[in-house]
């Protein structure tokens, strides 16, 4: 059988001329994919390997590469089906309740950017915050610790503890919106 030698160097060189290339496309997008596995309630480890599942399920099977937005958007999708087919085999409930609501709010709060201007406006809102309000907010998140806990480090009741987080993080939201307008 012969074959043409050119027609076969270029299809092994270039077999999808419209997709980036490879490393380039993983170090785009990775982070965004690993920061919304997370957000959507996995643990570290598994948004590890759940980021290289979708990378591998992605570029083993080619799709038509449209934007940079649409790719994200795109690997969002898979690695949900992902973190959802893991779910099921280990039988665990989701953590997010409204998959197309959440969705709708990660590419508001995070963009195009993979979330860095979300991070970034959220630093920077936080170090405005008073010291208690970061150390309640802190603890709470951070360390989990509990309401009583936190009352006890301030020297407030446990209700000022409530209200001074309510606060906080009503005085982190306008902050971070505002910036993101």
């Amino acid at each position: 059988m012969h074959t043409n030698a050119a027609a076969v160097e270029e299809k092994t060189e270039q077999p999808f001329p419209d997709w980036p290339d490879a490393a380039e496309f993983i170090a785009k997008h990775q982070t965004g994919v690993w920061r919304y596995l997370r957000a959507i309630g996995c643990d570290a480890a598994l948004a590890d390997d759940l980021t290289q599942d979708t990378f591998f399920a992605v570029l083993r099977r080619p799709f038509d590469f449209v934007s940079d937005a649409a790719s994200a958007a795109y690997l969002r999708r898979v690695a949900y089906h992902l973190l959802v087919t893991s779910r099921r085999r280990s039988s665990r409930m989701m953590l997010t309740e409204s998959v197309e609501a959440f969705e709708s709010d990660w590419a508001r709060w995070a963009g195009f950017d993979q979330g860095d201007l979300a991070l970034d406006a959220l630093q920077d809102c936080f170090s405005r915050l008073s010291e208690r309000a970061q150390l309640s907010l802190r603890m709470r998140f951070a360390d989990e610790a509990s309401r009583e806990e936190i009352a006890a480090a301030l020297g407030i009741s446990e209700h000022g503890a409530k209200n001074l987080m309510q606060r906080a993080k009503h005085q982190l939201r306008e902050c971070v919106e505002s910036k993101l307008k």
